[in-house]
């Protein structure tokens, strides 16, 4: 993943490095470059150096080594609250002896800020999460969704260049997450603010970001806008924890150009596209989005072709998932939409599935 051109990124990690314990390293030889005005996440499973990452990029986490700038300016040894970022966290931080107004009108304070710009730039940030009535109310008298929105204002009154968002919505329930999602969303389109966000929630990332960076182990394993993750995984990695995929497993048996023939662990035959493997004779992970997989007659074709058998059908509204026996594996799973006939299948029904070259990777052994 290292290029050596981070120094232009508004926000710019140059070969960071961090240990607790002077032994294992929780984020390795990371490089990577923001650009002012991005919407950049940081997704990975607990434990994979994306919260790390960030906390030293607010300055709470020193780096082990390397660097890490701030609009060409090194920030190591510059204290948190001398680098001009906001924050937010998923537990809100908001101070609860004071009212929603006052908790916004203390970062404008401590900058030194006199009484009645102070009082614009809260009302504008109030307005801005659609709050401007509850400037007199106390955290306490809030919902959990409407304190986020004040933790989300307050991050802004100040108008800082670059905000920080630690799982900010890990707390509040599906549909007003997703409805924060967009709004967050559209907050950053309006004020062209960068935003390095931290979640574990694959979609949320897909949802709201410019470019995604997947971590695990503390490395980055792609680096990419969330159409380029879900469609082009460069690793059985990424694939698997980006959106719903099938895995099959097997032997390249042959390569040819771009493609390669794949012999599978049950003796079936899958022609793919060569994207993370050495060459014959290596195992590979192939890698296949259910709803790439077409069912019944379109399938015949198709270049990769098999008999399958319906193990079970669930109902999800929009499409129907079918679980199915693909090439000896149990948990395949195609999705089909709900105005397909997919209503008309019964359980231990077979069906030919089949499947494109292109939508089929053959990435590393998982």
């Amino acid at each position: 993943m290292g290029n050596a051109s981070t120094s232009d990124g508004f926000v710019a990690f140059d070969r960071v490095q961090k240990s607790y314990d002077g032994e294992t390293l929780v984020v390795k030889d990371l490089n990577l470059s923001i650009a002012k005005g991005e919407f950049m996440t940081m997704l990975g499973p607990s434990g994979s150096g994306k919260t790390t990452c960030l906390m030293m990029l607010a300055g709470f986490e020193t780096a082990t080594s390397g660097e890490i700038s701030l609009d060409g300016r090194p920030i190591n040894s510059v204290p948190p609250h001398k680098r001009g970022i906001g924050m937010v966290f998923q537990n809100y931080a908001l101070f609860p002896h004071m009212t929603v107004g006052e908790n916004l009108s203390f970062p404008l304070e401590v900058r030194g800020m006199g009484k009645s710009e102070r009082e614009k730039k809260v009302k504008r940030a109030l307005d801005m999460v659609q709050m401007g009535k509850f400037a007199g109310r106390r955290p306490a008298q809030l919902s959990g969704g409407q304190q986020q929105r004040i933790a989300l204002a307050r991050s802004l009154v100040f108008e800082p260049d670059l905000v920080l968002m630690d799982e900010p919505l890990g707390a509040l329930d599906k549909n007003l997450r997703e409805r924060m999602q967009y709004e967050i969303k559209h907050i950053h389109n309006n004020l062209g603010v960068t935003v390095v966000y931290v979640t574990h929630d694959q979609t949320e990332a897909l949802t709201m970001s410019d470019n995604v960076a997947v971590f695990d182990d503390g490395i980055i394993q792609q680096l990419a806008p969330p159409d380029v993750l879900y469609e082009k995984p460069d690793n059985a990695f990424v694939a698997a924890f980006i959106g719903e995929n099938n895995t099959l497993r097997g032997k390249v048996d042959g390569v040819n150009g771009t493609t390669c023939t794949v012999r599978l662990d049950d003796g079936s035959e899958v022609k793919a596209l060569k994207v993370n493997v050495a060459g014959d004779g290596v195992r590979t992970t192939l890698s296949l989005r259910p709803e790439r997989v077409v069912l019944g007659e379109e399938a015949a074709s198709m270049p990769n072709r098999f008999e399958a058998e319906v193990l079970e059908l669930i109902y999800l509204g929009d499409h129907i998932r079918v679980r199915m026996n693909v090439c000896g594996d149990d948990e395949f799973i195609v999705k089909v939409p709900n105005n397909k006939g997919g209503r008309d299948m019964k359980v231990g029904q077979k069906a030919p599935v089949g499947w494109a070259i292109e939508d089929c990777r053959a990435l590393d052994p998982s």
